[in-house]
């Protein structure tokens, strides 16, 4: 590499680092805030990271693979010292492992779009890392709206995941028609499926909480339990290529909805209209995704308020946090159970 383009690179490193210090990480984690703030600053750690590929470098899997491999939970200095004397085992680790976040929560935010799918319902997941967002209808919901809480729990009771948001149905008259789904067969679609059963597999997916967030961990590892004692089908490789085949495993009597919450932003530009495409091909489609990402919403609703959107066969339903904290009803929707 000539040193103009390593000059770039470090410029890049530094911006991705200090927009992830000052933009991202505020008000979920202060120690991944000061760390990212640290590397913005400091080149030898800059250097260390410019080993690893662009793709592997963010900074929350940085961060969590440090993390794994022994690094303390302490201030910057002591981390970047840390990193100084691993360094190798850091750009190794780092290039072999993605972001996999594996948020439970998130089907808080899925549930209402669901709720507008008749059932029965077979489940298949585009980046399901450990397939945690395959069952919703484990789950309890705890929705926080304008007029107190609305429960919804599993037919067998009170769930040991129990999923708050915050719901925001003031756009319209009445709440969204919540129901819990009736799901009959699950499976899940990534590059590298993890496995809730296995040690290291449970231990990577619950590292990807960041230190600071309340509850997370817990949340993850109740979510692997359940996944555990009822394994989905879990298929490895490239969703364009295996979704039509696992697709067509489903039972026949069953509604296939396919859902791609937070992985088309991991899809290259050009190839996202075909994923797409092939998820609506197979069956209902659901998403969560910012809405300049792609061109597969029938319309974005203006003014925008925010956040990601939900979308059911590309129709936005509602502003979401991306993660389910949050769910903002919107007026412009007219999906209906199908």
């Amino acid at each position: 590499m000539d040193q103009d383009a390593a000059t770039a690179l470090d410029v890049a490193i530094g911006a991705r680092y200090r927009r992830f210090a000052e933009v991202e990480a505020p008000g979920r984690s202060a120690l991944y805030a000061e760390w990212a703030a640290g590397v913005a600053s400091d080149a030898g750690a800059r250097a260390i990271l410019a080993q690893i590929p662009e793709t592997h470098r963010q900074p929350p899997l940085v961060f969590t693979v440090t993390r794994l491999l022994g690094a303390p939970e302490s201030d910057y200095r002591a981390w970047a010292h840390w990193l100084a004397a691993h360094a190798r085992a850091v750009v190794v680790e780092c290039s072999a492992r993605s972001i996999q976040t594996n948020e439970p929560l998130r089907c808080a935010a899925l549930l209402p779009a669901l709720s507008l799918v008749d059932g029965p319902i077979a489940l298949l997941e585009v980046g399901a890392s450990a397939g945690l967002c395959l069952y919703p209808d484990r789950y309890s919901y705890r929705y926080a709206t304008e007029e107190g809480v609305l429960a919804l729990d599993p037919a067998a009771g009170v769930s040991p995941v129990v999923l708050e948001s915050a719901l925001n149905d003031s756009a319209l008259v009445g709440a969204p028609p919540l129901r819990m789904p009736e799901i009959v067969w699950r499976a899940g679609i990534d590059l590298h499926p993890r496995d809730a059963r296995d040690t290291d597999d449970r231990r990577w997916i619950a590292g990807l909480a960041w230190p600071g967030e309340t509850g997370r961990v817990e949340r993850i590892t109740a979510a692997l339990d359940i996944a555990a004692a009822e394994p989905a089908l879990m298929a490895a490789g490239d969703a364009s290529v295996l979704l039509a085949e696992i697709a067509a495993l489903a039972p026949r009597d069953a509604t296939l909805v396919v859902t791609t919450p937070g992985v088309l932003a991991h899809v290259p530009r050009r190839d996202r209209a075909a994923m797409i495409a092939a998820a609506r091909a197979a069956g209902r489609w659901i998403t969560i995704d910012e809405p300049g990402l792609h061109d597969g919403w029938t319309a974005v609703p203006e003014p925008w308020p925010g956040r990601f959107a939900l979308g059911l066969d590309g129709e936005i339903l509602a502003a979401v946090d991306p993660l389910g904290a949050s769910v903002e009803w919107l007026r412009a929707n007219s999906a209906t159970p199908s």
